[in-house]
């Protein structure tokens, strides 16, 4: 005889289905509606669609520049990403394994500054940004995401670091190689995942960010994705069918980008972990 499901095991899959139904429930409510005529969302919101009618997503491109919002969040998101991977990957490579006076005092700075509120950093980053010149500008908004993602970058890239035997790098100085011949072609190639791992966290980190970039741009020209959410919400207050279409297309993508990269992120992390 088959036995029976236990309580606990019943009420964890129950568990478990609350948290999947809340997290992709939105996202398919979402797109769902973008096929949806205004009267359908007003009548039943959650009902399906009677047809597949991609009017939504003819009236979003028409109405705004959504191409110019991708092309600038792509430019931004993979420039900063790069900036960050490499800025601060020989940093962390420094912090994992160069003793020096002021060692731990820097890495826990570091390392406290996740713990700042990102809204207390608006004021200064923008008078900075002001004063440099690069307010409303491309290069402001890489600088800002690639130094933001610099705490979590910085415990991902070290953990790998650590976890690279000595000896390698150690042979190399005796063959005559130097600092950054040894780090370029020794390390750095052997960190792949735990960098991976670190870039796409920049990389979506970038994509999704709202606050700065609507506080660091005033032009349609600079602006990201995101901020096409608030363009859409006050161009398409009673258009609800464009503005789900236009939600769909701002969202997609990062999940798109994790649901296909997910196991190198969770796998990296535990194995960057473990070697910490």
């Amino acid at each position: 005889m088959r036995k029976k499901p236990s309580f606990w095991r019943v009420l964890r899959f129950l568990f478990l289905g609350f948290f999947v139904l809340i997290s992709i429930g939105p996202l398919v409510w979402i797109v769902m509606s973008s096929f949806k005529s205004n009267r359908e969302i007003l009548s039943s919101a959650f009902s399906l669609p009677t047809s597949l009618d991609p009017i939504g997503y003819i009236t979003a491109l028409e109405m705004a520049p959504i191409f110019t919002f991708y092309k600038n969040s792509v430019i931004i998101s993979a420039l900063s990403t790069l900036l960050n991977v490499v800025a601060v990957s020989m940093a962390a490579y420094v912090l994992a394994r160069h003793k020096f006076k002021g060692n731990t005092f820097i890495l826990l700075m570091l390392s406290m500054s996740m713990l700042i509120p990102t809204a207390s950093l608006l004021m200064p980053i923008y008078k900075i940004m002001t004063t440099l010149g690069l307010f409303n500008t491309r290069l402001c908004l890489i600088l800002v995401y690639a130094a933001l993602g610099l705490p979590t970058s910085l415990f991902i890239f070290r953990s790998y670091f650590q976890g690279i035997p000595k000896e390698l790098e150690e042979a190399a100085y005796i063959d005559g190689a130097g600092f950054f011949r040894t780090f370029f072609t020794i390390v750095f190639p052997l960190a792949k995942p735990g960098l991976a791992t670190g870039a796409i966290l920049q990389f979506l980190t970038s994509w999704n960010e709202f606050m700065f970039a609507l506080i660091l741009t005033s032009s349609t020209e600079v602006r990201t994705l995101p901020l096409a959410l608030n363009y859409f919400t006050s161009q398409f207050s009673f258009n609800f069918t464009a503005m789900f279409a236009a939600l769909t297309m701002v969202i997609l993508p990062s999940v798109v980008v994790y649901v296909l990269l997910q196991e190198q992120i969770t796998s990296s992390m535990v194995d960057g972990a473990i070697k910490g």
